[in-house]
């Protein structure tokens, strides 16, 4: 009787397991994680053979429509796009190429600066450009701190590289933080319209990191990490970037700091011994990088694209390896001639802009500067004022940069 009922459930035991084999077969293993398995060749829409609740396939559902929109948009938008097809060393010669979606590389480029150094106006620029990603200020999360080494740097440059790879899965943190600053996803033109049409998958990381994945060219604004620390996006082969260190007259650094209430939250932000200390760092940094990465690092004075931006400008898109679409001619004509809005527009007569310092600060504060910042102003062609009568009047750029 007992060796029957062994049998029986021997039997039983075997049926169980062929049920569970033919079901995995069928649909999916049912002690699957209900999110594993939508890889690469899968619809959002499987998600529902692997046990989604009925909330995650609304979700994935709405994910999967907003990527199709936003692919045939791109699509319709590169059309007439001039691809480099060898030129500035980039073989790409149409889409496929350029979007990870379809195992591309994207043609990634990098500002590295600091707060309120004009930085805002350069990636605006570019942005004006279909086909564009706009990374704004991906360490917001660090606070108002520089990074200048351990701990910070490690952590920075892994979320670096993770955006840069559209790899989102591991930065909620960073995503929290955005959540309160609206202006960061703003600043990325085709994913706001998105995130305006579809807030409740705005901050999903799955669908950041397949909207990413669209886009053929990945733009990035750094502003905490040093040049020292930035310079090791340079040294990846992989990612490929292209990265210019923008660097401004410390004066008209401090002018346009002056009263914004974010800078209060730091020293790094505050006080100007920090900042030409990193001047003087990012001088010597950049010196070595020149030599080093001739065609994949530059650098550039606020001042110098706010004088003539359209030269510049065209030098930094053959620099980039982009095109000079009619948008950012545009975007040029109709941001550089009249100052029009708040602190942080970039509607500027760029031909002033970059010196409202020298009527907006006291000489006294003007001094207090030139004592911290004497040595960074002389590597990067900044001149001293005088007096109050010289500083209101005397141009404080020389036409070059000694030894870069």
């Amino acid at each position: 009787m007992f060796n029957l009922a062994i049998f029986y459930g021997l039997i039983g035991l075997g049926s169980l397991c062929l049920g569970i084999f033919a079901y995995d077969q069928l649909y999916g293993s049912p002690l699957k994680h209900p999110e594993e398995g939508l890889g690469v060749g899968r619809s959002w829409k499987d998600a529902g053979e692997i046990g989604e609740t009925d909330d995650s396939l609304a979700t994935l559902s709405e994910i999967q429509q907003v990527i199709d929109l936003q692919r045939r948009i791109i699509h319709d938008q590169m059309i007439d796009y001039q691809y480099p097809n060898g030129r500035y060393n980039i073989s790409a010669n149409k889409l496929e190429d350029l979007v990870i979606e379809r195992n591309g590389n994207p043609i990634r480029s990098v500002v590295v600066s600091t707060w309120r150094s004009g930085s805002t106006f350069f990636g605006d620029i570019f942005t004006a450009s279909p086909g564009v990603f706009y990374h704004f200020e991906p360490l917001v999360d660090f606070g108002i701190n520089k990074i200048r080494g351990p701990p910070l740097a490690s952590q920075a440059l892994k979320n670096l590289k993770a955006l840069f790879s559209c790899d989102y899965s591991s930065l909620d943190r960073y995503l929290e933080r955005v959540k309160n600053r609206t202006y960061i996803f703003r600043a990325n033109p085709p994913l706001w319209a998105q995130c305006q049409a579809h807030p409740s998958i705005c901050y999903n990381h799955k669908f950041l990191s397949e909207m990413c994945k669209l886009f053929p060219f990945q733009l990035m604004k750094i502003l905490r990490p040093t040049l020292h620390i930035a310079q090791e996006l340079l040294a990846d082969e992989k990612l490929g970037v292209r990265l210019v260190f923008l660097t401004r007259d410390p004066r008209g650094v401090f002018q346009s700091r002056k009263h914004r209430s974010f800078c209060q939250e730091g020293l790094d932000c505050s006080d100007p011994s920090l900042l030409c200390k990193d001047m003087v760092s990012d001088y010597n940094t950049a010196v070595e990088l020149q030599k080093k990465y001739p065609s994949t690092f530059r650098v550039l004075r606020y001042e110098d694209l706010s004088l003539e931006p359209h030269k510049e400008v065209k030098k930094l898109i053959e620099f980039y390896g982009l095109d000079f679409h009619p948008n950012i001619k545009k975007y040029i004509d109709t941001h550089t001639k009249y100052d029009f809005g708040d602190p942080y527009t970039t509607f500027r007569d760029s031909k002033i802009a970059p010196f409202h310092w020298r009527t907006e600060l006291e000489f006294e504060e003007v001094e207090e500067i030139q004592r911290n910042c004497f040595v960074p102003m002389k590597h990067w062609g900044y001149v001293p004022a005088l007096n109050i009568s010289h500083q209101r009047e005397f141009n404080p750029v020389t036409n070059y940069m000694p030894h870069l």
